[in-house]
């Protein structure tokens, strides 16, 4: 065989060999969406609630809160006050920001009395909320609910005296106030060195009844022997 025709021979097979690849490059199945993210996948598909109760005195005691007219104004005098709904995993850790999707300025007026604040409306829709699988209006609705289903214990409803508690004694105070919720069911954080009361944080299933908190969430727990609860102002 001739040098010529063998190259010949090659050439063919060699452009028999490109067109197939690539015939079967166009038959293989092709993502060609962008990869989406976890937070994407994630919406509604989470486990169970934290709700977050926070003590609004320490909050009104810190910096931001100080320049906080609406919740921390003269005649001002919140006690516990919800913080946020968040969804969790059972296996540790939550999804956040979700979506995009606006809130209506009717639905953060309508939050005001139990969060007063429209910019942590706002943050708490778009971080948590989105991830709910709800609009926003049955996630702030389901939000209230639980705020409301929550009992206060009679002492810590509107303190006008600094109370110093162990936070042991103040999760069980809640505990016992709350019988669906149990001890394991109540988190008590603490901030400025674990010297005040932060937050009261209650595990809710996803039908808003009480559950054991995941070890996560207590892990969080203040460590103090004792805790200052800011009185209203």
């Amino acid at each position: 065989m001739s040098s010529r025709l063998r190259r010949g021979i090659i050439a063919f097979v060699t452009r028999r060999l490109a067109a197939c690849l690539a015939l079967t490059l166009l038959l293989l199945p092709c993502n060609v969406q962008p990869a989406t993210s976890a937070a994407q996948t994630s919406t509604g598909g989470f486990d169970f609630y934290v709700m977050s109760l926070s003590w609004s005195p320490g909050f009104c005691a810190t910096a931001v809160g100080r320049n906080d007219d609406l919740q921390c104004g003269s005649g001002r005098r919140f006690a516990f006050v919800l913080h946020g709904l968040w969804p969790q995993y059972e296996r540790g850790g939550w999804p956040q920001n979700c979506s995009a999707e606006a809130l209506d300025h009717g639905i953060i007026d309508s939050m005001l009395p139990i969060m007063p604040s429209p910019r942590l409306v706002a943050h708490e829709w778009t971080r948590h909320g989105t991830c709910s699988g709800l609009s926003p209006k049955v996630y702030f609705k389901k939000a209230a609910q639980a705020f409301n289903s929550i009992n206060i214990p009679q002492r810590y409803k509107a303190p006008l005296r600094q109370i110093t508690v162990n936070p042991d004694q103040l999760r069980h105070e809640f505990a016992v106030a709350n019988p669906k919720f149990g001890d394991r069911g109540i988190a008590v954080l603490c901030s400025g060195n674990g010297r005040y009361l932060q937050e009261v944080r209650a595990c809710l299933t996803k039908d808003l009844e009480g559950r054991p908190c995941t070890t996560e969430v207590l892990r969080g727990a203040c460590k103090s022997d004792q805790i200052i609860m800011r009185p209203l102002r």
